[in-house]
């Protein structure tokens, strides 16, 4: 059975619609208004091989936040909604993704807790009209929303753009191994706790 989700999120700020099959494969569409958070969705989409569709309308004429954090928000929820129980998942995921000089790491736990830890220094404030503070937003609000701890490091770089990507491309994939069956957990909640 796929795991599948679709979640709307209205409110006088933004209309969000965000599609998901966490065992896609890659596809995306994307249009969300902010190019450069397409682009990074879609690599989140390719790398975690989640078919991925999200829509956004928001109050770009103020600035991205609303809408960047709002999407977070929506792949939250509808990545919580579409996993389930949690029961057979793999629970943790973790990547190191380069980028020529670029270097990244990316942790994931399903823990039930939202826990996000952003050590990530980007070189400009601006990569392609898009502000980098408003990666720390839309992570916060996945992982408020997803109930995941979340580690994501810049270990090196100097191209904003490079770091970017790596960390996206890191998240996709510590997504797809946190997310994975475990064949030898089939029914079994990964926790000594029974609850996630």
């Amino acid at each position: 059975m796929q795991r599948k989700a679709e979640i709307e999120r209205n409110t006088l700020e933004t209309r969000i619609r965000v599609s998901l099959n966490l065992d896609g494969s890659g596809e995306s569409s994307l249009a969300t208004g902010l190019p450069f958070l397409d682009h990074m969705l879609d690599q989140v989409a390719r790398h975690g091989m989640i078919d991925l569709d999200v829509r956004a309308e928001g109050d770009l004429h103020i600035d991205g936040h609303h809408t960047t954090e709002d999407i977070g928000i929506a792949l939250g929820q509808a990545v919580a909604s579409a996993v389930g129980d949690k029961k057979g998942i793999r629970r943790y995921g973790h990547a190191y993704v380069p980028l020529d000089e670029a270097l990244s790491r990316v942790v994931i736990d399903f823990s039930g807790r939202p826990g996000l830890k952003f050590q990530v220094d980007f070189p400009r404030s601006q990569i392609g009209g898009f502000d980098t503070e408003l990666f720390y937003e839309f992570f916060q609000g996945f992982v408020n929303h997803a109930g995941v701890t979340l580690h994501l490091d810049s270990l090196r770089g100097r191209n904003a753009h490079h770091i970017a990507e790596t960390l996206f491309k890191a998240f996709g994939r510590a997504l797809r191994m946190a997310l994975e069956a475990d064949p030898r957990m089939a029914g079994i909640l990964p926790s000594t706790k029974g609850s996630l």
